[in-house]
């Protein structure tokens, strides 16, 4: 069995932690890039296989020195999951002060293009490379009061198209995943935000929220993290350039 080496960014919680995990009980050495010191730490201290650093995606020195930890405690590199992002406010588009749109683009577009750019040459030497970029359901609809999150989340589907065509003859895949909502704490408080702003029974809040969706039921990080091995194992080395849903069927993003 190969072991794979695989770096995430966002990886100490969340999906990308439930990623790391997945990778990790598959055998793979995993490296986690995230802002969050504290959660680095602990994902670092919880198995032998993960190594971490503390890294703003969107800082192209700390890129740098990301890429400098991982050749230096990974070796190499098999697969890249661009995970990080953040949403930015929730604000009607004329509304939205530029620095807040830059400060949305800074870390989802120009933070993934860093990232990759480095990694491109370490996984050339792979014999098996991959990269996974998370979008959204906000990056196949649009998104009323989400315009940056939205814009950038569509931009990745171009780049990771791209990377698909120019990197297919070094046997690299590329291809985009796109989440709707999923179950956890994020989503529970935002459900008992909007219950508590509106007056209105939770049970009610959540019913809506699952009601333009065939599958009534929240997505769970795991079977993301199941899709991201599949994609990145043996049997997913012809799938490439591919816009793939897990949303449980979701008409909008309202």
């Amino acid at each position: 069995m190969v072991t794979q080496h695989v770096l995430i960014t966002a990886g100490a919680g969340g999906i990308g932690r439930a990623i790391a995990q997945a990778f990790v009980a598959d055998g793979a050495r995993v490296h986690v890039a995230d802002i969050a010191d504290d959660a680095v730490a602990e994902v670092v201290a919880s198995s032998d296989s993960v190594t971490g650093s503390v890294t703003d995606v969107s800082d192209e020195g700390a890129v740098d020195r990301l890429f400098e930890d991982v050749r230096r405690d990974l070796g190499g590199l098999d697969v890249l999951v661009n995970n990080a992002g953040i949403g930015g406010p929730t604000t009607p588009a004329h509304e939205l002060p530029f620095e807040d749109w830059r400060a949305v683009v800074d870390v989802n577009l120009h933070g993934t293009f860093l990232v990759t750019q480095r990694a491109i040459p370490l996984l050339k030497e792979s014999d098996a490379g991959s990269i996974i970029t998370m979008s959204s359901l906000a990056g196949r609809f649009g998104y009323p009061n989400r315009i940056a999150y939205a814009a950038t989340k569509w931009a990745l589907v171009g780049f990771a198209k791209t990377l698909a065509m120019e990197l297919g003859e070094f046997g690299i895949t590329s291809n985009t995943i796109h989440p709707g909502a999923v179950a956890g704490d994020r989503i529970d408080r935002v459900l008992a935000g909007r219950a508590e702003a509106t007056g209105r029974p939770l049970d009610d809040v959540r019913t809506e929220a699952l009601g333009n969706q065939s599958i009534k039921q929240f997505i769970d990080a795991a079977d993301i993290a199941a899709l991201v091995l599949f994609l990145t194992g043996p049997h997913g080395r012809t799938i490439s350039g591919q816009m793939l849903p897990m949303d449980g069927d979701s008409k909008s993003t309202q």
